[in-house]
């Protein structure tokens, strides 16, 4: 009986053993789902946006650390070194660009808000008006040079040799059927030229100092599909987890779409 007894124990203990070895072993591989993350924005509308998308996805699980940046490098050092888990401030090119020199493992995935260059004038109401000879004002930069070019193209104004796009110079125009007349303006000077010149490629954050709405003012103005479309942006290696597909939920959510529409009032338009 004593025996019998004590087998009994002995099995039940291994028993025990066996199960509790389990459950540790099962946990142990099992991934801890992410419910927090740092998420880093330039100080102003970005950071501003961040906060409405803050408050959506702790509905859903996901607390958002916003960490906010006063410059456009570092948020890529900090994101590339692993100090955040993401960044919302820039559009694709930048993006491009800093990964071209900078040798970064970062992706983009998803769009987030443009602040769109547009077609300004003060003497043409529509951008079919414009006659022949007119004057053209755009900035004088080489990447705003190119993003007001792909947009005169978009209006019908020239054409531009295929595949240069938003990297397009003054020698890439092979038509110009109206022989409008391009002048190159420092781009902070620009909406001060408009009583000089016939139309003015004006971007966004100098229109908007100067009293012009894009998307009430402007004869033409760049939309969603632009690459200069505003990102979320994160590591190569984080790409596919389940902690942003949240944080995209959370940003492309109707609030956020009627925040950035109401509260910046044209200034800025959702890109998704």
């Amino acid at each position: 009986m004593t025996k019998n007894y004590k087998m009994i124990t002995h099995f039940l203990l291994l028993t025990l053993a066996f199960l509790l070895l389990s459950g540790c072993s099962s946990n142990a591989t099992k991934p801890v789902e992410q419910t927090a993350i740092k998420v880093g924005v330039t100080a102003g509308p970005h950071a501003e946006i961040m906060e409405v998308v803050k408050k959506i996805a702790e509905k859903d699980g996901l607390r958002i650390q916003i960490i906010e940046f006063s410059d456009y490098m570092t948020p890529n050092i900090s994101l590339n070194q692993g100090e955040i888990d993401a960044n919302s401030y820039q559009h694709q090119p930048w993006l491009d660009n800093q990964i071209k020199d900078r040798k970064y493992e970062l992706v983009s995935i998803a769009k987030t808000a443009i602040f769109p260059m547009g077609i300004y004038s003060n003497k043409v109401k529509n951008i079919n008006e414009v006659r022949s000879g007119t004057l053209v004002a755009i900035p004088n930069d080489p990447t705003n040079a190119g993003r007001a070019l792909a947009l005169l193209e978009k209006g019908g104004l020239i054409t531009l040799k295929p595949g240069v796009g938003i990297k397009a110079t003054l020698t890439d125009i092979t038509s110009n059927p109206k022989g409008i007349k391009i002048k190159e303006l420092d781009a902070a000077q620009i909406p001060r030229s408009l009583e000089d010149v016939d139309i003015a490629a004006i971007n966004t954050n100098y229109a908007i100092v100067a009293g012009l709405v894009p998307t009430k003012d402007s004869l033409l103005i760049e939309d969603g599909n632009s690459p200069f479309a505003n990102l979320l942006v994160v590591r190569m290696k984080d790409k596919d987890k389940p902690v942003f597909q949240k944080l995209i939920k959370a940003y492309q959510s109707e609030e956020v779409k009627q925040y950035i529409q109401e509260h910046f009032k044209g200034s800025a338009i959702p890109a998704w």
